[in-house]
């Protein structure tokens, strides 16, 4: 806690409050978070000492060197209900759990919580593993049905649950090759999505756009080696 404080910066605090952070916390960058995970590397019983702690910074840290093998569910919904805002729920748990052999199941149950960050913890899990796994290891019919769901159902989803459906459906159409020609007709659909962003500059990507610059790339189903970045 020592060393992340002393990369304390009251640029990217101020920056991070605007999105959703609140104190205690230093406002690390994620370049300088990236330094200690160098020398840490994965390390379970930390990763869990430093996400307890309640820190934003050290929540994130704590998604970098956790150990996608020793975490377990109960764990990983600790973490989801303590995921406070977006950073955390949107991206620290579910890049870990995507990475666990449950992460599909995880992200399933969370997509049917009531409770916005829970939500979209589920949705942004589902798309890092569908990022993650060979097609063979994925299960297209249910993802076809969730592609089926956003295009009925976002419009009048949570803020933030509408702005990872509309990310998933952009995530399916490159990272699926048998889904892709689906993702873009149910972008298509949706169309623009709202999203209150507060008094940050973050745009709402608009789906179609994005899979056709994937599809251009000749980059549709490629897959990633890690989710977290």
């Amino acid at each position: 806690m020592a060393q992340l404080k002393s990369f304390g910066n009251e640029g990217t605090k101020k920056t991070l409050m605007k999105h959703g952070a609140k104190e205690p916390f230093f406002g690390v960058k994620v370049a300088d978070l990236k330094k200690i995970t160098k020398k840490v590397k994965k390390d379970h019983k930390l990763s869990l000492e430093l996400y307890a702690t309640g820190n934003s910074d050290a929540m994130y840290l704590a998604g970098l060197i956790a150990d996608e093998d020793q975490i377990t569910k109960k764990e990983l919904k600790k973490w989801v209900k303590e995921a406070y805002w977006y950073y955390i729920s949107e991206f620290t748990v579910p890049w870990v759990a995507a990475e666990t052999k449950f992460g599909f199941e995880l992200g399933l149950e969370w997509i049917k919580s009531k409770k916005e960050n829970i939500a979209a913890a589920g949705w942004s899990t589902l798309s890092s593993v569908a990022n993650l796994r060979p097609d063979e290891e994925l299960d297209i019919n249910k993802y076809s049905e969730l592609l089926d769901h956003i295009g009925e159902n976002i419009h009048d989803a949570p803020n933030r649950v509408r702005y990872v459906m509309n990310g998933f459906v952009i995530t399916i159409g490159g990272a699926i090759k048998k889904l892709s020609p689906k993702a873009k007709k149910i972008a298509k659909k949706i169309g623009k999505v709202e999203v209150n962003v507060g008094d940050t500059a973050c745009k709402v990507p608009l789906a179609t756009d994005y899979i056709q610059k994937i599809v251009d790339r000749g980059a549709v189903g490629k897959k990633r080696k890690s989710a977290r970045c």
